[in-house]
């Protein structure tokens, strides 16, 4: 299966970790070979509510036996998606009632940037530098990275970066910006949280020049801050809401949200504005409902911020110069990206699924399913304790 894998499926880095899985459940992953793996990573904040949750495989096992995809997004009245919409609706604030289903994070980006642009008539779309969106030619015009551009450009025009947190920088919002697209806590970044009401000013400064506000949770949203979207700590509203990763529980799916009057603009001139086949895939719809159920009837939510508390407690090291995040998105930093290396390699070893963040590399990813429980985190801090000493008695 090794050399299949090598051989026939496209790869995107040179050494990927190569585990091979056999299955997977609640807190674990288990390979080939019958270890276990204790998951601190959940799919890269994908997996809520853990690996198979009962309430997500069960509506899944029921949705299959109903029916598959049976027609392209927004034709067909499909109870899943619908129940999911609006369980969507009744959990944010009231501009934030109407919902477009999508396949992924990423695509769900490409039609908030559309739909911001067709609402404004404008063009211009700021973004934030050491931001990370999605990899499709939309989503990477707003990456903040440009050596991780470069090689794909020309990208979209008229985006230009602004600096997170630097108040002097919202200047630059003009009556001529169409929107500015923001990740409400930088990931790929190193999970840097806004400060001095920064958001705060971001919307006044927005509601000044006319401009969108579109706010990226697809990595904090559905739990994972100790709210069911970050942005509720802050005290904003953005105009247009992209989510995705943990929203299915497991399974592919993005979204977009904004007012009922906004999305409409998609409907006519042109008709069709955005369309999508498998958005809104009712097996997918149900996973989704399933999580987000879940997430709103038990105080999985309010347990996130107490097992951050229960992190910070256990991850005190020399080697940690600071634990960023909040609730259960959250990174270790350490001196240099070497440190991390051998941190994470070293926990895969001992049976631990670490991981890098994708641009800050003196981090390590701590983002576990949200079910974890305290004996787990206990269980995974103390080998990250034990790595962390293999690598200070190395250097010693």
């Amino acid at each position: 299966m090794i050399e299949d894998f090598f051989k026939y499926q496209a790869q995107t880095t040179p050494h990927p970790l190569a585990l091979e899985i056999s299955h997977a459940k609640g807190s674990y992953i288990y390979d080939t070979s019958g270890k276990k793996h204790l998951d601190f990573v959940a799919g890269v904040s994908a997996c809520t509510l853990g690996h198979c949750h009962p309430r997500v495989v069960s509506a899944i096992k029921d949705q299959v036996e109903k029916y598959l995809h049976v027609m392209v997004y927004g034709e067909y009245i499909q109870e899943t998606a619908v129940e999911l919409a609006k369980l969507l609706a009744e959990h944010l604030p009231k501009n934030l009632n109407t919902t477009y289903l999508v396949n992924s994070g990423t695509e769900a980006i490409e039609g908030a940037l559309k739909l911001a642009r067709r609402a404004k008539g404008r063009t211009q779309i700021l973004y934030a530098n050491h931001a990370y969106h999605g990899n499709t030619m939309g989503s990477m015009s707003v990456m903040g990275y440009e050596e991780r551009k470069n090689a794909f450009k020309p990208l979209m025009p008229d985006c230009f970066p602004v600096n997170f947190n630097n108040e002097a920088d919202l200047q630059k919002i003009t009556s001529e910006t169409a929107a500015i697209i923001l990740e409400t806590i930088q990931g790929g970044a190193g999970f840097i949280q806004p400060v001095n009401d920064y958001l705060k000013k971001v919307r006044q400064r927005c509601d000044e020049t006319g401009t969108l506000l579109i706010l990226d949770e697809i990595q904090p949203g559905f739990g994972r801050t100790g709210k069911l979207f970050a942005f509720e700590h802050f005290g904003i509203v953005p105009d247009i809401l992209v989510m995705g990763k943990g929203m299915g529980g497991g399974m592919p799916i993005g979204a977009f949200t904004a007012s009922h009057e906004v999305m409409a603009l998609l409907q006519d001139n042109p008709k069709l504005g955005h369309i999508t086949t498998f958005g809104g895939n009712p097996v997918i719809a149900a996973a989704a409902l399933a999580t987000l159920q879940e997430l709103t009837e038990t105080d999985l939510i309010e347990q996130t911020l107490q097992k951050e508390k229960l992190f910070r407690k256990l991850l005190e090291h020399p080697l940690i110069k600071e634990v960023r995040g909040r609730g259960l998105m959250l990174a270790a930093m350490v001196e240099t990206p070497e440190i991390a290396t051998e941190v994470i390699l070293a926990c895969k070893e001992l049976g631990l699924v670490l991981f890098w963040l994708l641009f800050e590399d003196r981090a390590i990813r701590i983002t576990p399913p949200l079910t974890i429980s305290n004996d787990e985190i206990a269980e995974g801090c103390k080998l990250i304790q034990m790595a962390l000493n293999r690598v200070k008695s190395s250097q010693n």
